[in-house]
């Protein structure tokens, strides 16, 4: 995909985190129509740039599809001449409302068929490795995530509240689950297993009326129990206060009731945390 159509994309994400219908439009109290939206995007473009023209189109197709009721407005180096740090810039302006949008160079998202952040409505696109290591690495994320109304339900997962992934839920939880496919896993009453990895080894299998299973393992309750808790732990209901000594950990977990639960800051230190529960 090439980087006008990785824009287009971010546009359409743009309508969602405006709030915005594609050819709607409002009428004032006065009878006329109401003022268009502007949403003002950063970047380190600049009028004349290869960047700069596809973006001015982008703004024009979303004028044009919103009869004028959406207004993408550049700002162009938002984040000054010659910044080596401009993209983390650009995104605490969008942090701090100073900017609606930012559009960052992204390629680390590409290796991965990812092209936008448009999926969780997350006003901002990545595209380069060390930005996103320095994002997912950062408490930047939860700034950004919560701008787009998003819950850090899970160390590394967010989402609108009512829309938590049940799939993923089921694994934190210790629930049962049975996966189809090479390479898939699956648990049940306390054993796991998981299939043959290689799609021709697994239609073979199949094929031959064998098993499709490559390996399995049945956990012991103790060993279970202390599963359950460092998978608990990384959600936001936390763990029972008895599972962890919380007040020698100051600034790493707070206390909810009888759980304790991971700050944003201990999110970042999940590992370590775990490591302590008993």
């Amino acid at each position: 995909m090439n980087r006008l159509l990785k824009i287009v994309s971010l546009a359409s994400a743009m309508l969602l985190v405006a709030g915005c219908s594609a050819g709607s439009q409002e009428t004032s109290k006065a009878g006329g129509t109401a003022p268009p939206v502007v949403l003002r995007i950063g970047t380190d473009d600049q009028p004349g740039r290869p960047g700069a023209d596809q973006i001015e189109d982008v703004a024009a197709r979303v004028a044009e599809a919103t009869s004028g009721t959406l207004t993408i407005e550049p700002v162009w180096q938002a984040a000054g001449v010659g910044a080596d740090d401009w993209d983390q810039v650009v995104a605490r302006m969008v942090v701090s409302g100073e900017l609606d949008l930012g559009l960052i160079p992204a390629r680390a998202w590409d290796t991965e068929g990812v092209t936008s952040l448009q999926a969780i409505h997350a006003p901002l696109l990545i595209t380069s490795n060390e930005l996103l290591g320095q994002v997912v690495s950062s408490e930047l994320a939860d700034d950004l995530l919560a701008v787009a109304a998003l819950e850090n339900y899970e160390v590394s997962n967010w989402a609108k509240p009512g829309h938590e992934c049940r799939h993923n839920l089921l694994y934190w939880g210790q629930h049962d689950y049975l996966g189809f496919g090479c390479a898939a896993h699956s648990h049940m009453s306390g054993r796991r297993w998981w299939n043959l990895r290689t799609p021709e080894r697994y239609i073979a299998a199949v094929t031959d009326g064998t098993t499709t299973e490559a390996a399995g393992e049945t956990l012991d309750a103790e060993t279970r129990r202390l599963e359950g808790l460092q998978l608990s732990l990384r959600t936001k209901d936390g763990v029972p206060t008895d599972a962890l000594d919380g007040d020698a950990l100051d600034g790493l977990v707070e206390q909810h009731g009888d759980r304790w639960v991971l700050t944003r800051h201990g999110r970042l230190m999940a590992n370590e945390v775990s490591v302590r529960l008993r």
